[in-house]
């Protein structure tokens, strides 16, 4: 299997990747804080969005990640209540190459705000049947598996970070800008 291969299979949109539909699980308090704290981590397009934003977060105030699990939890709720943003899928797929240019400096960092704001925004579309306590801890499972995998990003990466050469910097943008593309191509395929 090639690499563009491998690429196009890591960054497939967000479809079937929530723990509900995998489980076939009940719609429950319990089972939408699972299902929150579980979807950030087996969906690859978020996770891989979330530790990069820690690669960033090394250079930015704690004040700066409130802010973008914040926006997080704020496009989430404007996606129960708007949903069905047409593209948006497309706009989490580049939000990774918005991610490799704030490493690059070639964007500011406020940039990911938006960014962040459309995970959560797709995040919340899994949900949009479910009654109010299943959706508020799915929610809130959300926020921790958000906070914590930013936090756990921040903390694995900072030595590494540090120590990370301009051209590794490089490389590793333009991996994000490959699985980008790849995530786009496989959005506009499906």
């Amino acid at each position: 299997m090639t690499l563009a291969s491998l690429a196009l299979l890591g960054a497939a949109p967000a479809q079937a990747h929530h723990v509900m539909e995998i489980l076939h699980l009940q719609v429950t308090p319990l089972n939408g804080l699972i299902s929150g704290l579980a979807h950030p981590v087996i969906g690859p397009d978020h996770l891989v969005f979330l530790v990069a934003l820690a690669l960033v977060g090394l250079r930015s105030r704690a004040s700066w990640m409130l802010a973008l699990l914040g926006v997080g939890l704020g496009g989430s709720l404007l996606g129960l209540v708007v949903p069905g943003l047409p593209g948006a899928e497309l706009l989490v797929a580049l939000s990774l190459s918005a991610v490799a240019l704030v490493l690059l400096g070639r964007l500011p960092h406020t940039v990911l705000l938006p960014a962040m704001a459309i995970h959560g925004y797709v995040l919340s579309a899994p949900v949009l049947a479910w009654s109010a306590m299943p959706v508020s801890t799915y929610l809130l499972g959300l926020l921790i598996s958000q906070g914590a995998l930013l936090l756990v990003g921040l903390v694995l990466l900072q030595n590494a970070a540090m120590s990370l050469a301009p051209r590794a910097r490089r490389w590793l943008a333009t991996l994000l800008i490959g699985l980008s593309a790849a995530g786009a191509l496989s959005t506009l395929l499906t």
